[in-house]
Formats: structure tokens, sequence, C-alpha cells
């Protein structure tokens, strides 16, 4: 029952956790978002060790590490895929995806529950795919290379999971710390590299070349300024980068928000893989979109479709079963 309850909750917050990224990335980049979010997590983590412990043997350090190096492929997988479209179908098969790796893991490596828990287990898995489905009007059949991105970022996740699983009883926060250190690590070099690929002449030009380019842009910026300055007084160019700064303060909070909680439900997820099975746990984790529609819902207004309500109504369900398999 623990482990079903440990696994709802963390799916809500892990729900949670993309919602407020989503909200951070509309206001910054989603990869400076996706940085400042772990290593907000990795401070979170870090004041918490000395309160829950971890112990950083071998195992620890290996398998977290590699699991926030899977962390960091599932993430860049996820946002291309969905940008690739239509996340009507590649958003759910993500989470199946991710869900079925672990689940086939554990089986394999011999977990077995009663007949009610494989009935729970395949309710929970047709609730993943309909808390995920968003219909869309007009939805394009997905291309090949959005499909393969979609499972391959679901195998990451789910091989994350694995990962997690594989780390030693006794090492308490230290595989999350680990796992935290080495994404955020991955982001900030990533980030690093595309400032200085950003900032090298374009066209096979020398830097003076590149001068004389920015030379006619700051000439175009300044007769668009003009321009401006035609229609409205000086002062409103002043208030729009304002706005500017101010919706990236906010973006940057919000990612500071979505690295708090999503720390928390990856403790969560630490504590019911160790208290209960991977298969349940990689299965009810699956259902986080409902954590993110259940926000956009109160917070946004937007609109539950009805076969989401049914993937809802049956992840209660599935849950319900696995509390007593």
């Amino acid at each position: 029952m623990l482990t079903a309850i440990l696994g709802v909750t963390g799916a809500l917050i892990f729900g949670s956790a993309d919602f407020l990224g989503g909200l951070a990335s509309k206001r910054v980049s989603p990869l400076v978002a996706t940085a400042v979010a772990a290593l907000t997590g990795l401070v979170l983590l870090l004041v918490a060790l000395p309160v829950i412990g971890g112990e950083f043997s071998s195992g620890a350090v290996l398998w977290g590490g590699l699991s926030g190096v899977s962390g960091a492929v599932a993430i860049s997988l996820l946002y291309a895929c969905l940008a690739i479209g239509p996340m009507s179908i590649l958003s759910p098969l993500t989470a199946v995806v991710s869900a079925v790796v672990p689940l086939a893991v554990a089986l394999i490596g011999g977990e077995r529950l009663g007949s009610l828990g494989y009935w729970a287990l395949g309710i929970a898995l047709v609730a993943v795919v309909l808390v995920g489905f968003v219909p869309e009007k007009g939805a394009v059949r997905p291309s090949l290379r959005g499909i393969l991105m979609a499972i391959g970022s679901g195998a990451a996740i789910g091989i994350f999971l694995v990962l997690i699983d594989l780390s030693p009883d006794d090492s308490g926060l230290a595989p999350l710390v680990m796992n935290r250190a080495v994404n955020g690590s991955i982001m900030l070099v990533t980030l690093g590299v595309l400032w200085v690929v950003g900032r090298r002449p374009r066209g096979g030009q020398e830097t003076g070349g590149g001068g004389a380019d920015a030379g006619a842009s700051g000439a175009d910026a300044g007769a668009s300024v003009a321009d401006v300055g035609g229609e409205a007084d000086g002062g409103t160019v002043v208030v729009a980068v304002a706005d500017r700064r101010a919706v990236v303060r906010a973006g940057i909070r919000f990612a500071i928000a979505c690295g708090v909680v999503d720390a928390v439900a990856n403790t969560l997820l630490l504590f019911g893989i160790r208290v209960g099975d991977l298969s349940v746990m990689s299965v009810l984790t699956a259902l986080y979109p409902a954590g993110t529609i259940l926000l956009a819902a109160i917070v946004l207004r937007e609109r539950i479709a009805p076969v989401q309500w049914v993937g809802l109504v049956l992840a209660l369900t599935a849950a319900g079963m696995l509390a007593v398999a």
C-alpha cells in the first residue's frame, strides 16, 4: 500500500514539476530552465543530505551519475519530439515506453505480482495513454523521426528508473545527488557550447566581417529605435526592456520552483522503489501527466478532455488495486 501511495503522489508531483517547467520554458530557453531546475534540485538535496543521510559508495556514485546522463538524454529527446509533434500521440507514447522498459526489466529480473497486481498494471498502462492524450484538431500523422525520438525519450526515462533501482539500498540520497550534479553539469556545458558557437562569425567570415555585420545590425537597430521614437516616446523602449527582464526573472523563479518540486518527486520515487517493486513504481510514475493537466485546469483554466477524465479514473482504480494486491 505504501508503494502505491508513494507512486501516485510522486507522479502528481512530477506532473507539477513539468507544469512549472513549462511555465519557465515559455519565458526563458528550455535549456536554461532545465539547467536552473537541475542545479536548484542539487542544492535542495545537499541541504537535505545531512538530515536524510547518504552513503557515497562506488555503486551510488556510478548508478546515480549514469542516471544523470540518462535523464539529460531523456529531456533533450522529449523537447525535440514534442517540438516535431503531434503532442497528442508522442506524449503518451513517451510515457508508455517509460513505464514498459523498467517494467520489463523488473519482470525479467524476477519480480512477481499476484493476478490482481498484473490486472492493475494493465489498467494503469491504459490510464497512462488516456491521461497523456491531448486531442488536437487536424492532428497529422507523426513522422518516423518523431516516433523514434519519443521512444528514445521514454526508454531513457525508463533506464533512469532502472539505474536508480540498481543503487545500493543503504545509499540514501547519494544517487539523487549524483544524478542532479551530472545532469546540471551536462546542461551547463551544453549552454556554454551553444553560447560559444553563437558568438562565432557566421558564413566563414573573419572577425572584421562579423564586426561589419554587427555594425549593420546596429544601424538597423538604430533605425528601428528611430521609427519607434517617431511613434512613441523613448520611455516606451525602456519599458519594453524592463518588461522583458521581468519576464526572464519570472521564468527563473518558475525554474527554481520546478527544481524544488522535482527533487521532492525524485525523493519519493527513490523511497518507493526501495520499499516496493520497480514494476509498480515505474507504471505509477508514468502517470505524471495527470499532475500537469490537473494544475493546468486549476491554474490556467484549461479544459480536461473526456478521455483524460476516463484516464484519471482508471489511474485511481489501478492505484487502489495495487494498494491491496
